[in-house]
């Protein structure tokens, strides 16, 4: 598989931001609202692409969000005739701003290097999870974006029980399993730091997260900072490899997908490659979107 663009087209890469409140996640869907379709048929009609056959709008993006999940720095790709990208490409942000539904913007669109890839070249991704334990709730100005634990958490004690997630792992026992997909993935870092007014925000920083991830984590994290639960659990939940009952998901409309790494454009043709392989643990010689 090759990730050269087709002779006569270029390739662009689109920094968006969404509120996922009302979407259905990230990916089309027959009968729901996605982010996805929102902005290839605002990308169709901006570019007066209508439905040519010729001159398909077809997103890849960094990260598939599940329904209810926010993006601040989601990145897409989208391969367009050269021509197209050469008339309007100045104007694409603009054009775009007031076509799309004010939940949905677009901050960057340009081209993109050679081998990019929004989904495979991508080296690592930053989420936050935000979480309120005031005992009268969360700020209503804030409730969208910030979930409420009605018990008192210790940060602390969720930081001590993160150290033992960190590093490369079968993180089966967090993920809803995919046939097929591996459950294989490095956590760069996962930190409870608690800001001036209250709210406790985690940061998870992988290579790459399965389905439901972050939101296990967090649930696991909160049944420690509870105290339901020692510094140890999650750890030990980890090494079973298998769903635990008492892992709760935690609702999505806390989760933000922050930013998105890639490594240097010369070494982005390494990336794409070294992505697609099936992982597995060194150590065990076998199975080692999204959150």
């Amino acid at each position: 598989m090759t990730d050269l663009v087709e002779p006569g087209k270029v390739r662009v890469r689109l920094d968006l931001s969404y509120d996922g409140k009302d979407f259905s996640g990230w990916a089309r869907q027959r009968g729901r609202r996605t982010v996805q379709e929102e902005l290839e048929d605002a990308l169709r009609v901006v570019l007066r692409l209508g439905q040519d056959p010729l001159a398909p709008v077809e997103l890849t993006v960094a990260g598939r969000t599940d329904a209810g999940v926010h993006a601040r720095g989601q990145v897409a790709h989208v391969d367009l005739p050269e021509q197209i990208w050469a008339e309007h490409g100045e104007q694409l942000r603009r054009r775009l701003a007031g076509r799309l539904p004010m939940d949905v913007r677009v901050w960057r669109a340009e081209a993109a290097p050679a081998h990019f890839n929004a989904r495979f070249s991508a080296i690592w991704r930053r989420y936050s999870y935000r979480v309120s334990d005031h005992p009268g709730g969360v700020d209503p100005l804030l409730r969208g974006h910030v979930l409420w634990h009605n018990w008192p958490l210790d940060a602390d004690a969720m930081n001590e029980a993160a150290e033992g997630l960190l590093g490369e792992h079968d993180f089966a026992a967090y993920c809803k399993k995919r046939e097929g997909a591996t459950t294989i993935r490095t956590l760069q870092r996962l930190r409870w730091e608690r800001h001036a007014d209250g709210v406790l925000e985690a940061t998870v920083k992988a290579d790459a997260f399965c389905h439901n991830m972050v939101r296990a984590l967090v649930g696991a994290m909160l049944f420690v900072g509870d105290g339901h639960r020692p510094p140890a659990w999650p750890g030990q939940v980890l090494a079973g490899r298998v769903r635990d009952s008492a892992v709760h998901v935690v609702r999505p409309h806390g989760l933000t997908l922050e930013e998105v790494g890639y490594p240097a454009d010369e070494e982005l043709a390494a990336r794409n490659s070294a992505a697609r392989s099936r992982r597995s643990l060194p150590a065990a010689g076998a199975g080692a979107g999204c959150c």
